[in-house]
């Protein structure tokens, strides 16, 4: 018989995942956290930490629904298998139905239903509505862009004096990682929402790609420019530098759709749910560079 656990984290070793165990940490005690992994290696790190640490993948059915045996309530953090996502998010959710979890939170993307971009946002909505069907009581965390997304690609800004995208002057509100890692703590450990309920989650502040060169620029005393260039052509550098095609395409698109508006929101629901202003941009940036 498994131990019955308050909570449950699936992705509990990504960068995500990670910072929702600490903000669970900060909160509860350890032995109500259940984390999921797909590694035994993975597992071992969070046992260290007090934490019930259980192994199972997206693709397997049978062991998420043992993994999910007693768990109260669970966060669905998205699968980064672009393409596979929206069935595997379905093995979690039959899985989830058949342990009898109590509730589901999950990690969509801002405006899901709406967005101008066009690869990230189908997997998102067909999980959400996935879950509409299973009956579940669920809510849905819509997160915006992590500031990550651009400290992260800072090396090569660096190595040659330049920034490159396709976002044009589209701004994007993005906050810290462990900002919507808080926030997907605090709606799991607190009074539930009414099922269905949907929180658009974005960064207080905003910027455009050109103030973001900006601020790197003086912050390091060198001059970093910002070179705007079309998805397809933004795409090949990407994929030039290593990156897989299918990923470089979706960052493409997303670029694409930051410069429709479709990573800016004004909406302060992330503020108000971890009960303090999102991390500045600019604060995240100075210190991905210290």
């Amino acid at each position: 018989m498994s131990e019955g656990l308050t909570y449950m984290v699936t992705g509990a070793s990504g960068r995500l995942g990670a910072l929702v165990i600490e903000a669970l940490l900060a909160r509860v005690p350890a032995s109500a956290i259940g984390a999921l992994v797909r590694r035994e290696d993975a597992a071992e790190a969070l046992r260290a930490k007090g934490v019930t640490a259980r192994v199972a993948g997206y693709d397997d059915p049978a062991a998420l629904e043992t993994a999910f045996a007693g768990v109260e309530r669970l966060l669905l953090i998205s699968s980064n298998e672009i393409g596979s996502r929206a069935d595997q998010h379905r093995n979690v959710i039959a899985a989830a139905e058949a342990a009898g979890v109590g509730f589901v939170a999950y990690t969509s993307i801002l405006r899901a239903d709406r967005s101008p971009l066009t690869v990230l946002p189908g997997e998102h909505v067909a999980t959400e509505q996935a879950l509409a069907a299973s009956g579940l009581p669920h809510a849905v965390l819509r997160n915006g862009w992590y500031t990550e997304n651009y400290t992260g690609t800072l090396a090569p800004a660096l190595e040659h004096g330049a920034m490159i995208g396709t976002a044009g002057e589209g701004r994007i509100s993005s906050a810290a990682r462990a900002d919507y890692a808080e926030a997907a703590a605090t709606v799991l450990t607190g009074t539930l929402p009414p099922s269905g309920t949907v929180f658009e989650l974005a960064g207080d502040d905003a910027f455009t790609l050109p103030e973001f060169a900006g601020a790197v620029s003086e912050l390091t005393g060198k001059e970093i420019g910002y070179v705007d260039m079309s998805p397809e052509a933004f795409s090949g550098a990407l994929t030039g530098a290593g990156l897989p095609q299918p990923v470089a395409e979706m960052l493409a698109d997303s670029e694409k759709g930051a410069s429709l508006g479709g990573l800016y929101s004004e909406d302060r629901t992330l503020s108000e749910l971890i009960g303090r202003p999102t991390t500045p941009w600019r604060e995240t940036l100075a210190a991905a560079l210290a």
